[in-house]
């Protein structure tokens, strides 16, 4: 496991988060941060109260373990990676600055513990959709599966667990970026600011891999909107 250490300097506190990067943030940044109630937990968790980090846990197991179990495709190995996240966390408590929401801060140091344990099972596999630009989904599929699947939809009446399950086997296709960027935007509601710190990447760059993420899961959701048929392909295209 990666040491955490904290610093401050002159121009602020040094937030290293427990996957080994930092990021510097100002007194006022902290400041706003720790506005965020679970943030506020996080700094009782600093000064090792154990009911506090016990409240974390139950706040965000089950939606941590459901997003590692969409990237990892096995709900035990998720339910392991999720003790690991939760560790990590609280080895770091002493090192703990708010230089983000708790739950961006969660987020990143899950999709770093995903992407190694993608790495070490050599899960790589890359497979290129043509997008369509047309089709009963529309634009943006996802939304609308989301619709039908909360009774938005009456003229398809389609069964609320069907469709959750077609939802979730189209984006389990996805690549494994494109795949956290849909679940971070539509499940947990975080701004393309937000994904693009989880990801470490740009917002524009969070912005491109969302288009394409509908174009493939438009491509995918395609054949059961037309005859009925669950999603037969994986897509890899995670540009």
């Amino acid at each position: 496991m990666v040491p955490v250490a904290a610093a401050v300097t002159d121009r602020g506190a040094r937030q290293w988060f427990p996957t080994g990067f930092a990021v510097i943030l100002s007194e006022s940044s902290a400041r706003r941060y720790a506005l965020d109630p679970d943030v506020r937990l996080m700094l009782e968790v600093r000064d090792d109260n154990a009911a506090a980090f016990e409240e974390l846990v139950a706040r965000y197991q089950g939606r941590l373990v459901n997003l590692l179990q969409h990237q990892v495709g096995s709900r035990e190995l998720a339910e392991d990676l999720a003790q690991d996240v939760f560790l990590r966390i609280y080895r770091a408590r002493k090192s703990y600055q708010p230089g983000a929401k708790f739950a961006t801060w969660l987020f990143t140091i899950a999709h770093h513990v995903a992407s190694n344990a993608l790495r070490d099972r050599s899960r790589h596999r890359e497979v290129t959709l043509r997008a369509q630009d047309s089709g009963p989904l529309g634009a943006r599929p996802l939304d609308k599966m989301l619709q039908a699947s909360s009774g938005q939809m009456p003229a398809r009446q389609l069964a609320k667990a069907e469709m959750r399950q077609m939802v979730q086997m189209a984006i389990d296709a996805l690549g494994e970026r494109q795949r956290m960027a849909v679940l971070l935007s539509k499940f947990e509601g975080l701004s393309y600011a937000e994904i693009a710190q989880i990801m470490e990447i740009s917002p524009k760059a969070i912005k491109s891999l969302l288009s394409r993420a509908r174009e493939n899961l438009r491509e995918v959701l395609q054949p059961y909107f037309d005859h009925g048929d669950g999603p037969l392909r994986e897509v890899h295209d995670d540009r």
